[in-house]
């Protein structure tokens, strides 16, 4: 059924025609409206034979999950940002113990300094704890790889988080298909759990491990993520053919043909640069996009098969490393080893920064006109940058950066960016 619906209440109600057995929910902006919907649901019974639980934190919520689902429940959360780090034992524990809970992550810069809006930093600071990241483009396809997590999640036993880019997407009306029950239930069979807590069968969940064997069991963590470059392409597939359009798979191309220049990206911002791609294919430029939709596990043979024909590549991301550079470009260097083509970094959109077709036009001419350098910050404000670095030397109380940013746009000192 066709709605017009906000992103976080299409996603609220896709993941209640998964059946959960089990919505464990701890408030933290963006994603509030998604555990908010999912109480609705469960408190006006059409999410029937489901616990709601209310808890008092975000690691409570996943350490909640990580019971039901070890009890055998399916098992649904979500959280973003600081919520995601302050669940990061729970995390690792989730995935450690393979159990297949899937999880809405509302991508959101993290602190300090406080900032609410969107990049992709708590994802990334997550990225080896052995959850699957899928990440979505638009809200319709937020909302069906839900659909798609819960059978990756359970087919593989291990966790996975959707991701979402927060507010761009989650508060976001837009029109989003949500299927009806029996075609969800046609696609996603019941949940039958590899491991489960049975005390007619006791067995311990979460032993301790010494040398003798972890490395063991860390290789089969990793042999589980490389079975699920086999499976996400599977389950879209099957998606595919049972609700008549395409979502998930391991990347999106678009306008790859005789492309001299491809932007690789994830999330949202796809559709922005895929409008700039546009007009400069009609100003015969040849460029093309790749978007990443599973980042971990990372689809190298796949980028490789996309980007070996290209000139040059820029891979536009919305987190780093700090003070080393990018995130994802690394993992994209890594699958072209021995493929002689330029990879550039550009880190942009970080806390929100809006991602412009102007900038991008000026961005993809100076990487064609060679003029780009390796790592590039996309509309960083040098001149305030070097305000700050000058107080630095001058004083040893300069203060504390964020606030005399903050000072400096207030007194008018905002300089073009360049």
């Amino acid at each position: 059924m066709l709605k017009q619906i906000e992103g976080s209440h299409a996603v609220a109600e896709t993941v209640a025609l998964c059946r959960p057995e089990v919505i464990c929910a701890y408030p933290i902006s963006p994603q509030t409206h998604i555990v908010e919907a999912c109480g609705e649901l469960v408190k006006s019974g059409q999410l029937e034979n489901c616990e709601f639980l209310n808890v008092e934190s975000e690691f409570a919520a996943l350490s909640v999950g990580i019971g039901s689902s070890a009890a055998g429940a399916r098992t649904y959360t979500a959280t973003a940002s600081q919520g995601l780090l302050f669940m990061a034992e729970a995390v690792y524990n989730a995935a450690g113990l393979g159990l297949p809970i899937v999880m809405t992550l509302a991508n959101r810069a993290i602190g300090a300094p406080i900032n609410i809006w969107n990049d992709h930093t708590d994802a990334m600071a997550m990225r080896d704890s052995g959850w699957i990241q899928l990440f979505a483009e638009t809200n319709q396809e937020a909302a069906d790889l839900h659909v798609q997590a819960f059978k990756i999640a359970e087919r593989l036993s291990c966790p996975v988080m959707v991701c979402m880019d927060g507010f761009i997407l989650t508060h976001a009306y837009e029109r989003v298909d949500i299927p009806d029950q029996a075609t969800v239930d046609a696609f996603l069979p019941p949940f039958e759990p590899r491991q489960v807590m049975d005390p007619a069968k006791p067995y311990s969940i979460g032993a301790m491990v010494g040398p003798e064997a972890f490395t063991e069991v860390r290789y089969l963590a990793h042999e589980k993520q490389l079975q699920a470059l086999e499976v996400i392409p599977e389950v879209a597939g099957e998606f595919q053919t049972v609700f008549g359009r395409e979502a998930g798979g391991l990347i999106h191309e678009y306008r790859l043909e005789d492309a001299e220049t491809i932007v690789v990206t994830m999330g949202s911002v796809a559709g922005t640069v895929k409008d700039v791609v546009d007009t400069m294919r009609e100003a015969g430029v040849a460029i093309g996009v790749v978007s990443i939709c599973s980042f971990r596990p990372f689809p190298s043979a796949a980028l490789r098969r996309v980007l070996s024909g290209a000139q040059r590549i820029l891979v536009l991301e919305k987190g780093f490393a700090v003070g080393f550079g990018g995130i994802v470009a690394t993992n994209v260097r890594m699958a072209l080893q021995g493929v002689d083509t330029h990879v550039h970094t550009v880190i942009a959109g970080l806390g929100g920064r809006s991602i412009t077709q102007p900038s991008l036009h000026g961005l993809f001419a100076s990487a064609i006109a060679g003029e780009l350098e390796d790592l590039h910050f996309l509309d960083l404000n040098r001149e305030m940058v070097e305000r700050e670095l000058a107080r630095q030397r001058e004083s040893i109380t300069s203060g504390p950066i964020a606030e005399n940013l903050i000072r400096d746009i207030a007194r008018g000192g905002d300089a073009a960016r360049v």
